[in-house]
C-alpha cells in the first residue's frame, strides 16, 4: 500500500533551477524519514538530502549545500527538493525514499522507494 512518486524532473541549463516533487501515500505512521538520492550513468547511487516528516532536522550532501533545498508539506503528504545553480555534474535518475524514525544518509537503510525522475543539466 506504501507508494513514493516523484514528479518535476526535466532538461534545464546550467545554473538553472528544478523543483522535484516525492508524494507519499499509504504510510501507516506520520513520524518517519525523506531523503533524496541520485544516480548518474556508471556510478553508484548517492545520497543527497534527508528530512524528518516533523522538519524538524534537515541534512545535505556536500555536494548540494548552499544550492539544494529539502523541504515537506505534511498537508499534501510532500516532501520537495528546490535544486538551484544547476550543474552538468547534478545530472542523474533522483529518487525519493523513505524510512521510520531518524534521518539517514545509507540508501540501504531505507525502506521504501519512488520509480524516480531524470534531472538533465546541460552545459
Amino acid at each position: 500500500q506504501v507508494q513514493l512518486v516523484e514528479s518535476g524532473g526535466g532538461l534545464v541549463q546550467a545554473g538553472g533551477s528544478l523543483r522535484l516533487s516525492c508524494t507519499a501515500s499509504g504510510l501507516p505512521f506520520n513520524s518517519y524519514a525523506v531523503g533524496w538520492f541520485r544516480q548518474a550513468p556508471g556510478k553508484e547511487r548517492e545520497f543527497v538530502a534527508t528530512i524528518l516528516w516533523s522538519g524538524y532536522t534537515t541534512y545535505y550532501a556536500d555536494s548540494a549545500k548552499g544550492r539544494f533545498t529539502i523541504s515537506r508539506d505534511n498537508a499534501k503528504n510532500t516532501v520537495y527538493l528546490q535544486m538551484n545553480s544547476l550543474k552538468p555534474d547534478d545530472t542523474a535518475v533522483y529518487y525519493c525514499a523513505a524510512k521510520f524514525g531518524h534521518t539517514e544518509v545509507v540508501s540501504t537503510r531505507y525502506t521504501y522507494w519512488g520509480q524516480g525522475t531524470q534531472v538533465t543539466v546541460s552545459s
